[in-house]
């Protein structure tokens, strides 16, 4: 046997045991080494909670609908969901369901302690946009634009922005490491050419998106007032452009609408109206992935 053939055998020999330590080395990786997920925290009001994904039960103070946007983040497997405190007709501050109550409640401050990730919508219920959609969809234009233009008005939209600011602060505060996901609303109605008629009209829709946007503009700048003078980590994630061709009288609706006969005969809004239904929930799970990428968040 020559030296040659001895040189390349003794090669292969120690290149097989390297091969098969890396091999072993690979295999004693622990499962625990898997990229770890962020731990999250919603909060908010219906639009957080789920309204519109599912069936509603209006038998609990604070309701909510499984399948939400919070849900469908939650099931990526890139997020351990700590808890959804966000209820259906949430304001910021007073009552039961309230932003400031789910941020007072035990179980919501264990988390937020531990959060990597807040999300929220807010602030449409502070300036009573319910009822305004209902002047709107029973009253005149005229009634309609004088809600509108009330619950917008320079020194209600001031106090919002304000109130929203307080409010990412007092959440920052709570979730010191976490980012916090502000999302807006989507503008409700194709005013231009909408395939779908609605008992709603088309001057009273206009002025519906008109308050809508005056709202985004309000949350957005909060968010920017409270990153400058609170130093919260808030990010605002707008969803009027995914909506876009998807309103609620479009001929692909994102957003939940239904009219029912009750006993006596009486027409009656679905209380899910006007909020995203399944698709459109996951238009907003889709914007809050795109808006922050979750394995970064991880600490």
């Amino acid at each position: 046997m020559g030296n040659a053939t001895v040189r390349r055998r003794h090669s292969a020999f120690a290149a097989g045991l390297a091969t098969l330590a890396m091999t072993l080395s690979l295999a004693a990786v622990p499962a625990s080494a898997a990229p770890p997920t962020v731990d999250y925290v919603a909060l908010g009001d219906s639009y957080t909670a789920g309204i519109g994904a599912g069936p509603y039960d209006d038998t609990e103070t604070c309701i909510q609908t499984s399948g939400g946007y919070v849900d469908i983040v939650a099931k990526t497997g890139r997020v351990n969901l700590l808890v959804n405190a966000a209820c259906g007709g949430a304001e910021l501050t007073g009552g039961p369901t309230s932003v400031a109550t789910q941020l007072s409640a035990p179980e919501t401050l264990a988390a937020l302690a531990d959060a990597d990730l807040v999300s929220i919508t807010a602030g449409a219920n502070d300036l009573g946009f319910a009822q305004i959609i209902g002047i709107c969809a029973t009253m005149s234009p005229t009634d309609c634009g004088h809600a509108v233009s009330a619950a917008t008005s320079e020194a209600n939209l001031s106090a919002l922005t304000l109130a929203l600011a307080e409010t990412y602060k007092a959440i920052q505060a709570t979730a010191p490491d976490a980012t916090i996901v502000v999302l807006g609303y989507p503008l409700l109605f194709d005013t231009i050419d909408p395939p779908v008629t609605l008992p709603i009209g088309l001057t009273s829709q206009e002025l519906i998106n008109v308050g809508t946007v005056a709202i985004n503009g309000a949350i957005e700048e909060a968010v920017n007032s409270a990153n400058d003078s609170y130093g919260t980590n808030a990010v605002y994630v707008g969803v009027t452009g995914r909506f876009a061709g998807h309103e609620v009288n479009s001929g692909d609706s994102w957003i939940f609408f239904a009219v029912h006969i009750d006993a006596t005969g009486v027409p009656q809004l679905d209380p899910r109206s006007f909020h995203p239904n399944k698709a459109g929930h996951r238009a907003y799970a889709s914007a809050l992935l795109a808006a922050v990428k979750p394995g970064q968040l991880v600490r």
